[in-house]
């Protein structure tokens, strides 16, 4: 009997639904026990990898962590003190939002539900589980064998590249990976026909994902869901024709309208639930290193070509660029040679270099890439990469277009300055896309598209009864035998790791551009003794050498890679040919070699050695041996509000001094950009009137043998001062720049868009006019002063000016008050004794929290409902 044109596009969905059905005839421990198996499977391995932590008693040493330990310190303590949140700290970059530092919202509760998903592991270990799971989940929700989702769980929560953000600290990028392929399920499960069901589970795991607080991963699962949603609707498209068997055509448009409309109603739920933070976090990012610069000049005086009104800086953003021939790291790790370190930590890289010339060598980095700097390398693993490029032959339907799809799209975003014709159009045109930095994150969508085209490919092989002898189509028309396809694939992968290995330099440069010339000036600034002809001498000696020692590293990985790709092959052509190997064996050899690959690629960045005990972690100062004799020192003064420039570190890169004091440095991703600015244009260049106007007491500098020394700085101007007059400028460079030779004890400097505030007022000062912080009445987000004058004064504060929620009040009646000095508050002041209060007050968060409360309601209400509709449904097919 013919199909008719309905029957042949209705036959996979009548083949899910028979399966169903057999499945709930099955006893329920046999159905349920594949996946209590795979649960189990992913503890072990979690608890395994991090014994040292869940049996041993130890942290993981992260430095991201410790630095944000210091930042949050103060408004951790303020919480404890309290119960209230502080939103806004003084410790670091002189005073700065806590939106993106620490700040418990209403949708923190979702925390209970996080440690159930995560699965009660400590954390952040706890993020390594939910990658296995929630990647299990969505291959279950598109019918794959258990057995086999275990292999592909492993092949995405075992990738390098998640190990080594975990050394580094960035704890919430991985909780927003973890959650991506559940977010992923619910949507396919809603296009599928499930709408409640799906729809709900899309809105919970969408509503973890935004919870997760990493907004630039979220981002990218923004693209792979686009890319899905696309090849949903020209799969619609396609089926959209006349039926004969019901008088008209299938309704596919239709439902793939409806769905998308659910699914559109999950995302409106979960950002719902998040409001607050997203809210808070778009307020702020205006006035971020992320919202542009109002500049057109730069530090050294030259001009901004850049001119950017609002996003990051390009340079900026795409300083760590995936090289186009890095991304064979995929495939081999070391293809660029592994992480920014030195070749003497790879001792076998020294095995084929000239006894001489090892030590020179040794301190060479083993990095030949392009990026700046590179913790480690993006490891997909070598047979998840030859099932990747096996299933492009022979996964069919819309599912691999948009794999692959997606995956060649997260190259091209990853290569960033190296294909920017591409960049500067996503940069341009793409909306928020120019907020984020670090283009090579965008990696995390092949993360997920490489392991799951693998498992589909590896389902289609075993399906597939005679595999080697079978005509598989291709585009074009064409169509070769199985054998020929499996034959294709191994070249393309294994073949080319042979071939690096054999002859490493057809495929690689081992000699950067521009290396030579940057060892040159190191050797340089370092030893301005040496001469030129000795510096070049020197390196036509040892670079030579360096070379055949990358090569080694290379060859090494190389030959790695292609002996598991070619077991791994010899294992599907056994299959294939009925020799050996059964189905069982063939799942089981995967899963075996998936995990030996990337396990033994993940302990080279994440091993014993980062684990630290509790108290190193607990107490960050105890990490890098602090407090020292000048943090002592200086914790003698009990005033309640100055601050402290450590000069040991970087203004933008030291977190650690706001442990214990209130910082001009400190570390974060979007600090405001006006202090930023400051940095650049003043404190770098140590400029005295800035130091002294952001009343910098004390200043920790080299003292004998360089230890940290407290320097106290008579100079500071103190918490407040009045000022004999202000200066306006036109805009501002002139303000920035107006601030090279000003004295700021009694000159303001003005941008002109604040004139309206001064209308021509004249300040008044008197030789008695005062203005103190009150005793007792600092908190982070609280300043009360008494000001006492003669006449009518102008008040500068050593506070930082951001226009989004701190409010001025004079005795208890609101103020205004405006910025000075690029980057502090002033206000007017009526003659007499008053008192000056600041409250920060932003408007948006008790919006925000209502609006979460009530999407929370109304997310536990949708899961709820489609819980039961599912239990309902399904008891009836069992009554049935």
């Amino acid at each position: 009997m013919a199909k008719t044109p309905g029957q042949k596009h209705n036959a996979p969905h009548a083949t899910v639904q028979q399966a169903d059905s057999t499945n709930n005839q099955q006893p329920a421990t046999k159905k349920w026990l594949p996946h209590a198996i795979a649960i189990g499977i992913f503890l072990l391995i979690t608890a395994a990898y991090f014994s040292p932590m869940i049996f041993g008693g130890k942290e993981l040493s992260q430095y991201d962590i410790l630095q944000y330990k210091g930042m949050s310190k103060e408004i951790s303590d303020f919480r404890t003190k309290t119960g209230e949140e502080a939103l806004w700290t003084n410790a670091a970059f002189c005073g700065m939002p806590a939106y993106q530092i620490s700040v418990y919202y209403l949708a923190h509760k979702l925390e209970y539900l996080n440690k159930l998903f995560t699965g009660f592991f400590p954390h952040p270990v706890r993020y390594i589980f939910l990658c296995l799971f929630g990647f299990y989940f969505l291959l279950q929700v598109l019918k794959i064998d258990p057995w086999l989702s275990i292999a592909g769980a492993l092949a995405f929560g075992l990738s390098s590249y998640f190990y080594i953000a975990l050394v580094a600290g960035h704890n919430s990028k991985m909780g927003a990976i973890g959650y991506m392929a559940p977010v992923l399920a619910g949507i396919i499960l809603t296009y599928r026909g499930k709408i409640l069901l799906g729809g709900a589970v899309t809105a919970l795991f969408l509503t973890m994902e935004i919870f997760s607080n990493h907004p630039q991963i979220s981002y990218y699962l923004g693209f792979i869901i686009l890319f899905y949603a696309v090849s949903e609707l020209f799969n619609s498209l396609s089926r959209e024709k006349w039926d004969p068997s019901i008088g008209g055509k299938e309704k596919k448009l239709m439902d793939y309208f409806k769905r998308s409309a659910v699914i559109g109603l999950a995302g409106m739920i979960a950002l719902g639930a998040n409001i607050t933070n997203l809210w808070t976090t778009a307020d702020y990012s205006k006035y971020t290193i992320r919202g542009g610069t109002e500049l057109t000049i730069n530090a050294d005086g030259t001009k901004n070509e850049h001119n950017i009104t609002s996003g990051l800086d390009k340079d900026y953003a795409t300083a760590y660029s995936y090289g186009i021939d890095e991304t064979m790291t995929l495939m081999i790790p070391n293809f660029k040679g592994g992480a920014t370190s030195s070749i003497g930590e790879n001792k076998d890289a020294l095995k084929d270099v000239e006894s001489d010339k090892r030590d020179a060598v040794a301190r060479m980095d083993a990095y030949f890439g392009e990026q700046t700097f590179t913790a480690g390398p993006v490891y997909a693993g070598a047979i998840i990469c030859f099932l990747f490029v096996l299933g492009l032959f022979i996964v069919k339907g819309a599912l691999k277009w948009w794999l692959l799809v997606a995956t060649v799209f997260s190259f091209m975003l990853a290569w960033g300055k190296n294909f920017m014709w591409f960049t500067d159009l996503m940069f341009d045109y793409f909306p928020a896309y120019n907020k984020f930095r670090a283009v090579s994150m965008a990696l995390v969508i092949a993360g997920l598209t490489i392991p799951l085209l693998s498992v589909l490919a590896i389902n289609e092989f075993i399906r597939k009864k005679n595999f080697l002898t079978e005509k598989i189509s291709l585009p074009f028309k064409q169509s070769f035998s199985g054998q020929k396809i499996l034959i294709a694939s191994f070249l393309l992968t294994g073949g080319i790791a042979f071939l690096c290995w054999l002859a490493p330099g057809m495929l690689n440069d081992f000699s950067p551009a521009g290396e030579r010339n940057q060892i040159f000036y190191q050797i340089k600034q370092s030893q301005p003794e040496v001469t030129d002809p000795q510096i070049n001498g020197y390196l036509d000696n040892v670079l030579p050498s360096v070379e055949v020692a990358r090569k080694s590293i290379v060859k090494a990985d190389s030959f790695r890679s292609f002996m598991f790709i070619l077991v791994a092959a010899f294992a599907l052509w056994l299959y294939a040919k009925n020799k050996l190997v059964n189905r069982k064996i063939l799942i089981v050899s995967i899963i075996v070699l998936t995990a030996m690959d990337l396990i033994s690629i993940n302990r080279r960045y994440l091993s014993g050695e980062n684990f630290v005990n509790k108290s190193e972690m607990k107490n960050p100062m105890s990490a890098v041996g602090r407090p020292n004799a000048a943090d002592l020192e200086i914790m003698k003064d009990t005033s309640p509000n100055y601050r402290v420039w450590n000069t040991f570190s970087r203004p933008d890169q030291d977190g650690l001094t706001s442990y214990f004091h209130k910082s001009l440095s400190g570390y974060h991703g979007a600090k405001l950009r006006r202090y930023q600015e400051l940095v650049d244009f003043h404190i770098n260049r140590r400029n005295p009137a800035v130091i002294n106007m952001l009343n910098t007491k004390y200043i920790i500098v080299p003292g004998d043998k360089n230890q940290p020394m407290a320097y106290p700085n008579t100079e500071a101007l103190g918490n407040a001062w009045f000022v004999n007059e202000y200066k306006i400028v036109a805009n501002p460079d002139s303000e920035i720049t107006a601030m090279k030779n000003f004295n700021p004890a009694t000159t303001a400097i003005l941008d002109k868009k604040f004139e309206s505030e001064v209308n021509g007022y004249k300040p008044q000062k008197d030789s008695l006019d005062k203005i103190e912080l009150l005793p007792n009445s600092y908190k982070p987000n609280y300043l009360a002063y008494t000001a006492m004058t003669k006449n009518e004064g102008l008040a500068v504060f050593s506070e930082i000016y951001y226009p989004s929620g701190w409010n001025a009040y004079i005795d208890g009646k609101p103020a205004s008050h405006f910025r000075v000095n690029y980057v502090l508050r002033a206000m007017k002041m009526p003659k007499g004794m008053h008192t000056v209060e600041f409250k920060f007050e932003p408007s948006i968060i008790a919006t925000g929290e209502k609006i979460s409360a009530a999407s929370l309601v109304l997310l536990f209400l949708f899961c709820g409902g489609a819980a039961f509709m599912e239990f309902r449904s399904r008891k009836k097919i069992l009554n049935h």
